[in-house]
């Protein structure tokens, strides 16, 4: 009997990627179930139960039956549907979060979280990078199959990933500031690929928006699809903010050198993951010495999904 899987999310781009990068490990067949709880009943979220216009017999419900194999979700809005599909399917579906619940891990069958969100158990497994969808063989893919846009770009190139103010970080006039120098100064010997984050703050991304569509350079603009894979791909040096652990850990995956830039603000679960990539010989001071050399590309989102399937085959073994 073939194997299906669904992909449980609030529609938070950072949670699909996350669970569509761990399902594409898993090399099995997937569907995306979108949950849209009414205010009410997400503030109530994630100890609360779902919203009840999603019970699985009402009309569009995102519980519908039949119930996958698996079932991935991520995001606090997600937890009492994850909640629900293993009620609903009399456990036989196995279920899977991803990142710190909030709540006891024993609502799920398996939790992953990264290890700087410092929990652990019997059933949670922790890596240092969290997962994406960059994997090995789609980097490859762009390297071979570069964009025409990118293709024409002069080497060395440099992908550049801006993020943007938060709960933890704050890009000042003096960060932007020091930022844009930096990254004119790079410009005048590496092709930049820059992409931007809808935090990004609108002084800095007017400026980038600019130096990116000037000469021999590349600006995403939101438009079609993000290009950050073949930015990623086809870059000899990646420049991060370091406001966002994922954009870290998805540069990691490439080998290449990651030059970090870090805005106003600290949390120590952050300082805690970058201090970590700083030692390893990934993660550089930006701006600062461009000289880093390559190292072993780090993902661990095929040892998430190789997690996964363990734990099914010992539940499976159990029964």
């Amino acid at each position: 009997m073939s194997q299906t899987l669904w992909v449980i999310t609030d529609g938070k781009i950072g949670d699909v990627s996350q669970c569509l990068g761990v399902a594409e490990a898993l090399a099995i067949p997937y569907e995306i179930r979108s949950v849209s709880p009414r205010k009410f009943f997400a503030y109530a979220m994630p100890w609360g139960p779902i919203d009840p216009k999603d019970a699985p017999d009402k009309p569009e419900s995102p519980l519908a039956p039949p119930y996958p194999t698996i079932a991935i979700a991520s995001g606090r809005r997600a937890v009492p549907y994850l909640r629900a599909v293993k009620r609903l399917s009399k456990g036989k579906t196995f279920t899977v979060f991803l990142k710190d619940p909030k709540i006891n891990s024993k609502f799920a069958d398996f939790v992953w979280a990264p290890e700087h969100d410092g929990i652990s158990g019997g059933n949670i497994v922790t890596t240092l990078t969290s997962p994406h969808r960059f994997s090995a063989a789609k980097l490859q893919e762009a390297r071979e199959q570069p964009l025409e846009s990118i293709a024409a770009l002069p080497k060395p190139k440099a992908a550049v990933l801006i993020g943007g103010n938060s709960k933890h970080h704050t890009f000042t006039p003096e960060n932007i500031n020091t930022l844009v120098a930096a990254l004119k100064e790079l410009a005048t010997t590496h092709s930049l690929m820059i992409t931007c984050s809808r935090r990004t703050p609108r002084e800095l991304g007017t400026v980038l928006h600019d130096l990116g569509r000037s000469s021999g350079h590349l600006f995403w603009n939101g438009e079609g699809e993000n290009p950050i894979i073949q930015y990623l791909a086809n870059a000899e040096l990646i420049v991060v903010t370091t406001d966002s652990t994922n954009m870290v850990g998805e540069a990691a995956a490439t080998g290449k050198p990651v030059y970090g830039f870090r805005p106003t603000g600290a949390h120590r679960k952050f300082d805690h993951f970058l201090s970590k990539m700083t030692e390893l010989g990934v993660l550089h001071p930006f701006p600062g010495d461009l000289s880093a050399s390559t190292y072993k590309p780090i993902d661990a989102t095929p040892d998430i999904a190789q997690a996964i399937s363990k734990a099914i085959e010992q539940k499976q073994a159990s029964r």
